[in-house]
């Protein structure tokens, strides 16, 4: 199975640069990130959890709007291609298999920008 989980856009106002931008999102089993099209600012989430256990979300409240997804996509577990739900916020980032409930758990890990004066 290729490492690409999840690859997708949501465009939505940028936390940094404040522009509505495409939100490039990108979770892979060890590692998901989101980076901000215009300014390059970017989210570095590592896996917390990995759970077919409970049904429901993880879920805290965050600094930021939590965006609420849903993608195609292969579920490491049961591997059936279908819908995933996904919740991003501030400081967490979920994926959940509507078919078997096998959840991913991201927690925040570090934040960056790219470099504004030089735009590298």
């Amino acid at each position: 199975m290729s490492d690409r989980f999840i690859t997708t856009r949501y465009s939505t106002n940028c936390y940094h640069c404040k522009k509505t931008a495409d939100q490039i999102i990108t979770a892979v089993p060890n590692q998901a990130k989101v980076v901000c099209n215009n300014c390059g600012a970017a989210r570095v989430f590592v896996p917390r959890i990995e759970d077919v256990s409970r049904e429901g979300e993880y879920i805290r409240i965050g600094c930021y709007d939590q965006w609420k997804l849903v993608e195609t996509a292969t579920c490491r577990n049961c591997h059936v291609t279908g819908p995933h739900d996904m919740t991003i916020g501030c400081r967490h980032f979920i994926i959940r298999c509507r078919n078997c409930g096998f959840t991913h758990f991201y927690k925040f890990d570090l934040e960056y920008f790219e470099n504004e004066t030089t735009g590298s």
